[in-house]
């Protein structure tokens, strides 16, 4: 899938106007066919299944329908489950890129993701209340990077109890193995298959507190692809399964050295002390010779994590490298305005460039997570900051720094909201 893109001065992109708020569609139904129609062939390859947890039928809708996010096959399971009923699709701003209107009437209701956005509540309200249509939300809103659950907004429970429509919840099985984010969209041959259960019904609306809420979210999201993959015996026999690992384990577990992963065919290997490892066919790592410090590859992710979380409290985390600059002002096209250069630290981002004329900084408590993704509309390793007025899409020339990027942000993030909670008080 590609995006529409259109090389552009930087002045005359921040000259454009804005793209005007629109209430969401009723969904039109020739079009949800469609889609149900060309999901058949893919969804048939992966043997595709489902069942239904407490609950028989469709008929007492509308719902808020939550869904974890593994991969581009996560729509098509939506529409193999929920057709012929319509639903709007709660989807990112550059999903409507160059085809607006096609993306309206399929029933998309565009957000900035990791952006303070106030209208989606007003627009999910609308949809389910005006229109009579359910929502179908990804409250994790990126892909999940190491097959566990991304960061999710707090204070849902709020959310829900504001809707008041019960609370459907899709898991899905498989699809983060079937298409992981890191392996370059090469698909592998496993089953997927999902369960669909009544989070909250109308009842729990009336008795459970927004905080109680939270708590059930939180479990129904809790899970890790990876396990799932060694406990049930899957096996992912391709001998590209390890290509772009490095993209999740940039760091080397044995000598400590960032950059200098290369994860290809079966292996991950470091360039630097040639340590080598095979990624099994069970999703574990093995080290070749000597010991295999992380066999399971969350525990390598959680790893890196307290990793960044110690350069932040020594001082030493710092991001800096040279990046090709792409804009999001409007729907016509991702505008492509020249070179510059992103930093990161303790005080959030900073980006600058198109010869001096851009100039934006971003504090750390501005999200809890970070936009970024691997091979962006197939144009490179991404990361993305801006507010309501402009978003930037950063594709930095330095390799490796995506994932270090997302966790130094999440990990600034928590260190400064609890100073913002000792302000309040």
């Amino acid at each position: 899938m590609k995006i529409k893109t259109k090389a552009l001065p930087y002045e005359k992109v921040m000259a454009k106007k804005r793209a005007m708020h629109r209430n969401p569609l009723r969904p039109m139904m020739l079009l949800h066919a469609l889609i149900r129609m060309l999901a058949i062939p893919d969804l048939w390859r992966v043997k595709f299944r489902y069942e239904r947890e407490n609950f028989k039928s469709l008929k007492d809708g509308p719902y808020l329908i939550l869904m974890n996010h593994s991969s581009f096959i996560d729509l098509k399971i939506a529409s193999k489950i929920f057709f012929p009923k319509r639903y709007n699709i709660v989807c990112t701003t550059d999903a409507l890129v160059g085809k607006e209107w096609l993306m309206r009437l399929i029933g998309c209701i565009p957000t900035r993701k990791f952006v303070s956005d106030l209208r989606l509540m007003k627009d999910i309200a609308y949809a389910l209340q005006e229109k009579k249509t359910s929502v179908l939300l990804y409250p994790e809103a990126g892909y999940s990077f190491d097959g566990r659950t991304t960061p999710l907004p707090r204070r849902m429970g709020l959310l829900v109890k504001k809707l008041g429509v019960p609370v459907l919840m899709v898991e899905t099985k498989g699809a983060f193995a079937h298409d992981p984010l890191y392996n370059g969209l090469q698909l592998r041959k496993v089953q997927v298959t999902a369960t669909v259960k009544e989070l909250f019904s109308r009842d729990d609306l009336e008795t459970l507190t927004p905080a109680e809420m939270d708590t059930r979210i939180d479990e129904a999201f809790s899970f890790d692809q990876f396990a799932w993959q060694y406990e049930n015996g899957v096996e992912i026999k391709e001998d590209f399964r390890a290509d772009g690992l490095e993209r999740i384990l940039y760091k080397c577990a044995s000598c400590g050295t960032e950059g200098e992963m290369v994860g290809k065919g079966i292996h991950l290997i470091c360039k630097h002390c040639g340590k080598q490892y095979e990624l099994l066919t069970n999703g574990r790592l093995e080290a070749k010779t000597g010991e295999t410090e992380f066999p399971h590859i969350p525990d390598w992710y959680r790893w890196e994590r307290g990793c960044v979380k110690k350069e932040i409290e020594e001082g030493t985390y710092s991001l800096d490298t040279d990046v090709e600059i792409g804009m999001i002002v409007d729907y016509k096209a991702l505008y492509m305005v020249g070179s510059g250069r992103l930093t990161h630290g303790k005080d959030g981002f900073h980006l600058t460039g198109c010869d001096g004329k851009l100039d934006y900084s971003q504090s750390p408590k501005a999200s809890y997570c970070l936009n970024s993704d691997y091979f962006w509309y197939e144009i490179d390793d991404m990361i993305s900051i801006g507010n309501s007025d402009v978003l930037y899409y950063c594709f930095p020339k330095k390799k490796g720094v995506v994932t270090k990027t997302r966790l130094a942000t999440e990990e600034l993030y928590k260190m400064v909201k609890p100073r913002r909670k000792e302000k309040a008080e």
